[in-house]
């Protein structure tokens, strides 16, 4: 069975689900693919699982790096959990580019390439943002390429966790970040 609940963070409301093993989603209201894998029957009801992830959220939006991760089980073909294995391991305050995610892919699979198109999919479609921090993932010359619940979250999301933003972008004259 699935389970549901909403949690209200400083940023957007947020969708959260898990089954009986670990949370199979966090999604912002409105972004894109919002709950798109999430089955039709589904149990608005908090889960100790539920608790630990909203234990989690509430040190992470109070600007704390949590020190542990709820039990996850995102659903995914084999590349796109090799994908979100990587961005896992991704540090608190820290980027990484597709092209970067790619060459780890391709250095784990002894083959002498990978698609950064390919990554940039599978880190798209990562059903539990946040946790697994695809809004860590920057292009190439360091721009702040897509994020499913829009590039204002996901600028929201590194300066929260004091992301030196100073190598995405230089603002206009007048323009706030």
């Amino acid at each position: 069975m699935v389970y549901t609940c909403k949690y209200k963070s400083s940023i957007g409301d947020i969708l959260l689900a898990t089954d009986e093993i670990g949370l199979i989603g966090l999604w912002f209201e409105g972004q894109k693919y919002f709950a798109n894998t999430l089955p039709d029957e589904h149990i608005p009801q908090e889960t100790e699982i539920l608790t630990e992830t909203i234990k989690w959220l509430d040190m992470y939006f109070f600007g704390e790096e949590p020190n542990f991760t709820p039990p996850l089980h995102p659903s995914g073909s084999s590349f796109r959990q090799a994908v979100w294995q990587i961005l896992l391991q991704i540090p608190y305050g820290q980027t990484i580019t597709y092209g970067e995610i790619a060459r780890k892919l391709a250095e784990t699979k002894n083959t002498s390439r990978m698609s950064a198109q390919a990554v940039g999919g599978a880190v798209g479609h990562n059903e539990i943002s946040i946790i697994i921090p695809c809004h860590r993932v920057v292009g190439t010359n360091g721009s702040l390429t897509g994020y499913a619940g829009g590039i204002d979250k996901k600028i929201s999301l590194l300066e929260l966790e004091h992301t030196d933003m100073s190598r995405f972008f230089v603002p206009k004259k007048g323009t706030a970040l």
